[in-house]
């Protein structure tokens, strides 16, 4: 290596310690995938805890015990998660009929002005009958696994659910856990880097959720307007979807717009979709710079990069988990660097 000049050895080192947090990574990363079941309600409950710890804060400073306190921020995320859920899903199954056959009427007009043979959906419907009926029982098998992957989402969602209990009860003797694991004198470090990720965790959560409600509140009162049916279902609906950065915005607006063209026509629907993008505008040229810009410090090519990343690795949970995690990395980096980066003389 001293036959090599200085800066070759310099790119030669770099090159291995980033080869060696790639290998870091991808173990975890795998390991994470074999574990699933408890990684992903761990990581669910910290951001149920960063987005809920303010309401349980402010009942323990109100005097109610904090086993109590956390007990009644439990029980009152699940009657609104439980409404939102209601109102959606009752709302889509009023306009579930209406949007079938608007989808039916104009994939029959579609065919009937490119004139193709066969391909009407009574012909499709044939045909997958002909296909069940080859394929039944790979069918069941796949309905089989189906039931088992809802299964496990609710017995993860129910630990999720306990875990932010436990987080929320117990959240004043982290700092002191923290503490006694952090090896050497190294204890402060430990209780600011990990201060510092949770707030950036935090900080997204409550501006997510203040500009979901902005979101939620601006669609519905635009579809209530315009008497599309289920408006405040699919209110709800935004406000849910929200979570999930750009592709939540889009399967909202799309069933809204959806609505509108099953029940009130072509017209209302295009007013609806004016609708769905004038707000979509406002949050990415006003609230998000505004609201984000103050709690996350992201750059949005960032932010898309890591909602790809994540969605390559887990899916749609990927995504929803993928911002968050990188606003924390981002929050620790910047912690160690001020803490030891060399200071300028």
């Amino acid at each position: 290596m001293s036959l090599l000049p200085e800066p070759v050895r310099r790119l030669a080192a770099w090159c291995a310690v980033l080869l060696l947090v790639i290998g870091v990574g991808w173990v975890g990363i795998r390991l994470c995938g074999e574990l699933r079941t408890a990684v992903v309600p761990v990581l669910l409950a910290l951001l149920g805890t960063a987005l809920l710890g303010p309401f349980h804060r402010r009942l323990v400073r109100a005097g109610v015990q904090r086993s109590l306190a956390a007990g009644l921020t439990c029980v009152a995320v699940v009657g609104v998660v439980g409404g939102a859920v209601y109102i959606v899903v009752a709302a889509l199954i009023d306009t579930g009929a209406q949007i079938t056959a608007s989808l039916k009427q104009a994939a029959q007009a579609v065919a009937r002005h490119f004139g193709a043979a066969g391909t009407s959906l009574d012909d499709l419907a044939s045909h997958a009958r002909e296909l069940l009926a080859k394929f039944g029982g790979t069918a069941a098998s796949n309905v089989i696994s189906g039931v088992s992957v809802v299964a496990e989402g609710i017995a993860m969602a129910v630990l999720a659910l306990l875990l932010v209990f436990f987080f929320l009860r117990d959240s004043h003797r982290v700092a002191g856990l923290l503490r006694s694991l952090a090896p050497g004198g190294n204890g402060d470090a430990v209780e600011a880097t990990a201060r510092r990720a949770y707030e950036a965790v935090e900080g997204f959560m409550r501006g997510t959720t203040l500009i979901a409600l902005i979101d939620a509140v601006c669609i519905g009162v635009g579809l209530l307007v315009l008497r599309v049916p289920g408006a405040v279902g699919l209110a709800a609906l935004v406000f849910v979807t929200a979570y999930i950065p750009y592709l939540g915005a889009f399967l909202s607006g799309t069933i809204a717009v959806l609505v509108a063209l099953a029940d009130r026509g072509f017209v209302i629907a295009l007013w609806a979709l004016g609708v769905v993008l004038a707000v979509q505008v406002l949050e990415g040229h006003v609230l998000q710079p505004v609201i984000q810009s103050r709690t996350v410090q992201m750059h949005p090519a960032v932010v898309m990069l890591a909602i790809t990343a994540g969605a390559s690795v887990a899916g749609i949970l990927g995504m929803l988990l993928s911002v968050p995690l990188t606003a924390a990395a981002f929050a620790v980096a910047h912690e160690l660097r001020a803490r030891y980066a060399p200071s300028e003389t």
